[in-house]
């Protein structure tokens, strides 16, 4: 099969790569649309070490599997757990100690034609989801996972540092609970695909510093934490959802003299993320911006590493 392949040094396009087996427990799918994040330009500068087939985001058809689930669409969860340990145990196979993570560590992604994914990551996607909303649904989870950690409170004042992919994502999250939400972001037209929803947005330029409640930092820089340390209040809430692959430098005696609860913030469940698309409670599609077969992925991610580039996808 064809295959994108990071090394640790480079990423070229391998034109047979060898297509991964249905094993145990394990369905073979075939990629329909995968999706270019952050993460995964993180990984090209060196985030987690890893080597093989990188992505994450993906849609596809089950090739090879259960007889229930040939030929129908799926969408997959990224964390290959055991299933054995006392995380597993308790739901929480995204944090099992042995697992693999589909795209970042121990386990081939979804930058090719054929991905393998545990029977039991596999959802299946709703008929009214088109494909190119359905390979939203990984990071689309990853925003409502803030909903599970943080309990919003009725008037809580919320801003959204960033307005790339994830930070655009994380505010029409938020918004469905209704609260008071401000996304500060570096690019008008951006911004302006939330002010169609009814989001409060400003340009970083114009943004004039205040305290809130919640912060969510999704600006994927080192420099974005500091802002966040800035703009929340004392004993407010710091949610961080960036992946930097480069190391901070920077004094977190803030965060105890103001007593700031911090939440990392990473994979979330998928379910609320499809129930959103099928409702079209949230918007996606306007958030593409290019897509490329797969044999041209490697100007896919020239592209997608673009300042302030929207969602780049893969079509095999």
């Amino acid at each position: 099969m064809k295959a994108l392949h990071w090394d640790g040094q480079s990423l070229r396009l391998e034109p047979s790569y060898p297509t991964p087996k249905s094993a145990d427990r394990m369905a073979l799918v075939r990629v329909r649309l995968a999706g270019i994040c952050s993460t995964d330009l993180q990984i090209f500068k060196g985030y987690m070490g890893f080597k093989g087939v990188p992505g994450h985001e993906f849609v596809g058809e089950v090739s090879k599997g259960p007889n229930k689930l040939i030929g129908r669409r799926v969408v997959g969860e990224i964390n290959f757990a055991c299933g054995k340990c006392k995380f597993c145990a308790q739901g929480l196979g995204r944090h099992c100690p042995e697992r693999r993570v589909m795209g970042i560590l121990g386990a081939d992604g979804s930058f090719a034609e054929y991905l393998a994914v545990p029977v039991a990551n596999l959802h299946l996607v709703p008929e009214s989801v088109a494909d190119e909303e359905a390979v939203f649904t990984e990071p689309l989870a990853a925003t409502f996972e803030i909903l599970e950690q943080v309990k919003v409170k009725e008037k809580d004042d919320i801003v959204v540092l960033g307005d790339g992919k994830l930070g655009l994502l994380c505010a029409q999250v938020l918004r469905l609970t209704g609260e008071y939400i401000t996304v500060v972001g570096k690019h008008q037209d951006k911004l302006d695909m939330l002010k169609k929803l009814g989001v409060q947005t400003v340009m970083l330029t114009d943004w004039k510093h205040r305290h809130a409640d919640i912060v969510v930092e999704a600006t994927g820089s080192a420099s974005g934490l500091k802002m966040a340390l800035d703009t929340v209040r004392p004993r407010g809430t710091l949610v961080l959802k960036s992946t930097v692959a480069e190391n901070h430098t920077l004094s977190l005696v803030p965060l105890v003299i103001n007593e700031v609860t911090v939440v990392g913030s990473r994979c979330g469940l998928f379910p609320p993320a499809l129930k959103a698309l099928a409702q079209k409670s949230v918007t996606v599609t306007p958030l593409i911006e290019r897509i490329y077969p797969l044999s041209e992925g490697m100007d896919a991610v020239t592209h997608a590493s673009r300042p302030g580039a929207l969602k780049v996808l893969l079509r095999s």
